[in-house]
């Protein structure tokens, strides 16, 4: 059971959550119009019990998410790849499949306190995922694999260390990606 807060954007993004997890405790942005007040009170919250930010994988749930980072950087985050969450060309939590929002919810990702750079845009280029025919196809299974999100070339390098992702698991994941085993 979470027991952390959840920040969605909208009435209909939580609705979809409860189904996928059940009773949990959710608030709502309503979408850009995030107020100091609701500011104030995910930053309480996030120093009683956690919160964890589930907004779309668009521009807007990335500008909200940042706000929110801002504010109260010691948050957790969850994503869902514009694939997932597109429906009738429609980008919203509220169109994910359930067992799809459950995937994410199992990929919880906290910001290291200290950034450290475990990886270059040169390993990026190595791998492929940066500036080969694919590279867009392995950035958005492999966001979706390690529970980041998918994403440019940059803010998905970002990710990768602003996340602590180890090395190892990148390695394993991207040959997993390459021979097929997408989940």
């Amino acid at each position: 059971m979470i027991k952390e807060l959840i920040v969605v954007e909208g009435k209909n993004d939580a609705h979809a959550v409860r189904q996928a997890l059940g009773e949990v405790d959710i608030i709502w942005t309503e979408g850009y119009g995030l107020t100091k007040k609701k500011l104030d009170y995910i930053e309480e919250m996030a120093k009683r019990n956690g919160v964890i930010v589930f907004t779309d994988p668009d521009t807007v749930g990335e500008q909200i998410r940042n706000r929110i980072r801002t504010q109260v950087p010691q948050v957790k985050h969850v994503y869902l790849t514009r694939k997932v969450a597109t429906k009738l060309g429609d980008i919203g939590v509220e169109n994910a499949a359930r067992q799809e929002i459950r995937r994410a919810f199992a990929h919880i990702q906290q910001e290291q306190e200290i950034l450290v750079e475990n990886f270059t845009i040169e390993d990026l280029f190595s791998v492929g995922i940066v500036g080969s025919m694919r590279a867009n196809e392995y950035r958005i299974a492999l966001g979706r694999k390690l529970g980041i999100g998918d994403s440019n070339a940059k803010q998905f390098l970002h990710r990768l260390n602003r996340f602590g992702i180890s090395r190892e698991l990148f390695f394993q994941a991207i040959e997993e990606v390459k021979h097929g085993e997408r989940s």
